[in-house]
């Protein structure tokens, strides 16, 4: 996977695999070749078990209210995954920047991925730029990649029908036309 300048692609595929965390290895796998990962390494059952871990911890930066708190939890993840930055040409598409040790793990790669993606999001797009959806009954998270960084729900979907719940108890709170 590469990431982009702002963390974009890294930050979006952590929401989905916290929204819809993988049922097995092979899932796990078969999702990261889906987001652009380059599974070139062994995948193991202990993976999975480390990847929800790494989830768990993100989710918990999600859900903080304080930048400064999510720095904190941020940095702690990304202590956790610190690897010396190195150029790669491995599949012959272009150099680019790995945050990774050679020979890691599928958990150690997406632990590098996601806290890398996630410090280069927060810190190129703000600090509130993740977050639980807005809409009543709907809890999943989102990465905002808005222009304007003002995303409050997870989807469109969700966007709509909480913009069609507010107008229907703005309507029913008129009093009626004569």
């Amino acid at each position: 996977m590469h990431l982009n300048p702002y963390g974009e692609d890294a930050v979006v595929f952590a929401a989905d695999l916290a929204n819809r965390p993988p049922a097995g290895v092979e899932e796990l796998t078969r999702r990261s070749v889906e987001a652009g990962l380059l599974v070139d390494f062994p995948v193991r059952e202990e993976d999975l078990a480390r990847t929800l871990a790494v989830l768990r911890d993100w989710r918990e930066l999600v859900d903080s209210g304080d930048d400064a708190e999510r720095a904190e939890l941020l940095n702690r993840m990304l202590a956790s995954a610190s690897a010396f930055p190195r150029l790669t040409d491995h599949a012959g598409d272009g150099w680019h920047l790995h945050y990774r040790d050679d020979r890691q793990s599928l958990a150690g790669v997406l632990t590098s991925v996601i806290c890398v993606g996630t410090a280069l999001h927060l810190v190129g797009r703000g600090m509130r730029r993740l977050g639980r959806c807005a809409a009543d009954g709907c809890d999943l998270i989102y990465a905002d990649v808005s222009r304007n960084g003002r995303q409050r729900y997870c989807s469109p979907r969700c966007a709509n029908r909480d913009a069609v719940r507010r107008h229907r108890a703005a309507a029913s709170a008129r009093p009626p036309d004569r």
